[in-house]
This record gives structure tokens, C-alpha cells and sequence, in this order.
């Protein structure tokens, strides 16, 4: 089952990589630039991350760009609703997105994160915490995973600097992430 989520998570959406790293008192999130269509690079500096409610929470996207826009839309919604919670604002959002016709068809998936918290969203109905801390999304993801888990785990670099390394290591295997990097970081 978990080979199968993984693979859901990872190798559906090809352009894009999105890393989330928690390490001591701080939090960063990582995203490529490059936009594919296909076979061609179309563009080589997206900025796939946002900021939300006031800047606490981070998200990025893997997947279409119009779907994701709609969903961090939808995700802001229930942060709002939820005065915050971001546990209950993605369990929510999960549930909608599962359940109604029209979100349904979206393809993407979130990665968001506040100080304390780092999940991944899916359209299946995945709310996904990780247990060290670390998130990946996009088809680079499994690399940009992998090697930040070795820097957490090697080096004493904080998370912005292992977000940002890490995904600069998978730019370098991923034919669908470049090195065009954007590195959101709380606090």
C-alpha cells in the first residue's frame, strides 16, 4: 500500500519538484522552476510556492498550474474557515476535493507547511504527515527526498540550506526540475 501512495504522489505530475524540510526551529520549502509541456521546456523560472494566512503557512504545488491555483485558493478558504488550524484546513480540503465532481478531475498535489507542520495533499483523499520531518512532491521528488534526509542527517545545515541543496541534487537526475530554485522559510 505504501509503494502505491508513493507512486500515486510522485510520478503522475512531470515538471515539477517541491521539497519541505523542519530542522531545529525552522521550516523551508523549495520549489524548480521549470514549466514542461511535453517534451519542451516552455519556461525555466515558475515560482510554484505561495505564501498564506499572512505568511504562516507555505504550500507548493506539483501538477497543473491552473488546478493548483485553484486549489491554494481552496486551501486559503479553509484556512480562513478554520481560524488556522492547518491539520483541519487539509483534512477538509482533502475531503472536498475527493468528493466534488468538478475538484475531482484536478490534477495536482500540495505540499503545505506552518512551523509545526508539513503535509502533503492529494486529490485521492491523501493527507500525509511525515514522521521526520521531510516532504517531497513532483517528479523529482524521491530524489529531492533522498537527499535531504542524507544533509538532515550528515551536515548541520539548517532547513532552508537543506531544502535548497536538496533540490539542486535532484535538478541533476530529474529531466522535469531545473536549478532555477525559490526557497520560502519560517520563522
Amino acid at each position: 500500500m505504501r509503494l502505491q501512495t508513493e507512486d500515486r504522489l510522485n510520478t503522475n505530475f512531470h515538471g515539477t519538484t517541491i521539497v519541505a524540510v523542519r530542522r531545529d526551529d525552522g521550516v523551508a520549502i523549495a520549489g524548480d522552476g521549470q514549466i514542461t509541456l511535453g517534451n519542451t521546456i516552455m519556461k525555466k523560472s515558475a515560482i510554484k510556492l505561495r505564501r498564506l494566512k499572512g505568511g504562516e503557512v507555505l504550500s507548493g504545488f506539483a501538477g497543473s498550474t491552473a488546478d493548483a491555483l485553484t486549489l491554494f485558493d481552496k486551501f486559503e478558504s479553509k484556512l480562513e474557515q478554520y481560524r488556522g488550524n492547518i491539520k483541519r484546513a487539509v483534512v477538509e480540503l482533502a475531503k472536498d476535493w475527493r468528493t466534488d465532481k468538478v475538484l475531482r478531475r484536478l490534477e495536482a498535489l500540495l505540499l503545505v507547511v506552518d512551523i509545526k507542520h508539513i503535509f502533503i495533499v492529494s486529490g485521492s483523499g491523501d493527507v500525509i504527515e511525515p514522521e521526520d520531518g521531510i516532504a517531497a512532491i513532483g517528479s523529482g521528488g524521491p530524489y529531492a527526498l533522498a537527499a535531504a534526509r542524507m544533509l538532515t542527517r550528515h551536515t548541520e545545515m539548517g532547513a532552508k540550506e537543506v531544502a535548497e541543496e536538496a533540490l539542486k541534487a535532484a535538478a541533476e537526475i530529474c529531466i522535469y526540475t531545473n536549478d532555477c530554485v525559490t526557497v520560502e522559510s519560517l520563522p
